[in-house]
């Protein structure tokens, strides 16, 4: 067997770098392209480098320009390099431009792609990374998913249940990973000369940045909360808007407030190790903080992370400027808030995601199910049915004993439930999915 994987940006490599461990160890044969969607030094060699990981076989050096070209040069060398290699399986993480490239190859050149993180929805089609990750999942053959909520968004947009699996997130196994590195390499702390409470705040999204009535309402809460030393990593883009919206000075003249250049992934693992509360628009922070037991605070309307919430690890609050100011309070300054957020459980598991992803991947190559031929059956959609079940059984029981249907999706009452196989049906509604064989 043949794996390719396919990267483009920070996230993606950080994610995939405890599956690509498990790849090796198991001697599974594979290649690693790397699009060169993030293409500094910092982002690409180096930063295999220092995450321990193999450099990319190939780097197709995107580099940075508009949404249709960098996709169109990615998608033109991920074919060539597809059709070369011939991989038994390809697999993108997330929601890049890679990742939307890499699966449009993939399903163009019928070879079966695996998502991993698939099923996450934010319902704001203005995100371009809501639009990847659909297009990735309509063109998925594997579903590798975080959460039965993750699973349960694809079942409603059609995807077969059998080809999902709620496998956790690598997010949990990279930061058990990769802490372990920065923890010998990193000296951000000392460097830094931090002492005390630490809020750590990133914020980079167009929605925030680029609107300077957003922007200023998160500048003025950074400057009341004078209580804790707030360390600000400052995104380039962000960075030129606050200067063009005569905002940057008050913040560098704050006494409270560290603005300092954009850090390598290993020296923020460590920061946000060693911070109080994190404060952030990122999507892939969000489960970070919940993993290292960290509270964090949303500066958006609406997250593709809804379980952090749920768990009670993330508290999504907006730009309103109120509404983040008495919530960072809150959480600093009430020990038994902090502790709750803290021990929140984890949605994405216990760091074994990697190794469920491969052997799903193993089985689904040794049964045969990763060879796309097109059908040799007449096969014709007989219907959707709501159908009450009274009898104890379950959904695998269901299927066997009715072999022209689908489980769809489960209702207990009025709440879905993911269909999984030994699942009990009794005094459940089911939707089934019927077809003439």
């Amino acid at each position: 067997m043949k794996i390719a994987f396919i990267v483009g940006t920070r996230p993606e490599i950080i994610k995939m770098s405890p599956l690509i461990d498990e790849v090796k160890k198991r001697g599974v044969n594979y290649i690693l392209i790397h699009t060169g969607q993030h293409y500094d030094q910092e982002m690409s060699q180096q930063f295999f480098t220092d995450l321990e990981l193999p450099q990319p076989d190939y780097n197709i050096g995107v580099g940075s320009t508009t949404h249709g070209k960098q996709t169109a040069v990615m998608l033109e060398g991920i074919e060539k390099i597809l059709l070369k290699e011939t991989p038994d399986i390809i697999l993108v993480e997330g929601d890049t431009n890679a990742v939307m490239a890499g699966a449009i190859a993939s399903s163009k050149l019928h070879l079966p792609l695996g998502h991993v993180e698939a099923g996450l929805r934010s319902f704001d089609k203005t995100m371009p990374e809501e639009i990847n990750r659909m297009i990735a999942d309509v063109c998925s053959d594997l579903y590798f998913v975080p959460t039965e909520e993750s699973a349960i968004n694809l079942i409603f947009e059609g995807v077969n249940p059998h080809d999902i699996f709620i496998t956790g997130n690598t997010v949990v196994d990279a930061c058990m990973r990769n802490l372990k590195i920065a923890e010998k390499n990193s000296n951000i702390i000392s460097r830094l000369d931090l002492d005390g409470d630490i809020l750590t705040l990133t914020i980079h999204r167009a929605e925030n940045v680029d609107d300077p009535e957003r922007l200023k309402n998160i500048t003025d809460a950074l400057l009341e909360l004078d209580e804790v030393t707030i360390i600000f990593p400052v995104h380039p883009r962000t960075r030129k808007n606050l200067i063009k919206y005569g905002l940057y000075e008050s913040l560098e003249k704050a006494n409270h407030i560290q603005m300092i250049n954009p850090v390598g992934y290993l020296d923020f693992l460590i920061l946000l190790s060693h911070s109080k509360l994190v404060m952030t628009d990122s999507g892939g922070i969000q489960e970070e903080a919940i993993t290292l037991n960290l509270p964090c605070l949303t500066l958006r309307y609406n997250t593709e992370r809804p379980e952090t919430v749920t768990a009670g690890g993330n508290i999504m609050v907006g730009t309103d400027k109120k509404v983040i100011v008495d919530n960072a309070r809150r959480i600093i300054g009430d020990p038994d808030v902090h502790l709750e957020m803290s021990e929140s459980i984890n949605p994405y598991g216990n760091g074994e995601t990697s190794q469920k992803i491969a052997d799903i991947i193993s089985k689904s190559y040794n049964d045969g199910k990763l060879i796309i031929n097109p059908s040799d059956r007449f096969i014709s959609h007989d219907g959707w049915y709501l159908q009450k079940i009274i009898e104890n059984i379950n959904v695998s029981e269901f299927e066997k004993y009715n072999s022209n249907s689908l489980i769809r999706i489960v209702f207990d009452e009025d709440k879905a439930e993911y269909p999984y196989p030994l699942l009990s049906l009794k005094n459940k509604t089911i939707i089934v999915d019927r077809f003439k064989l």
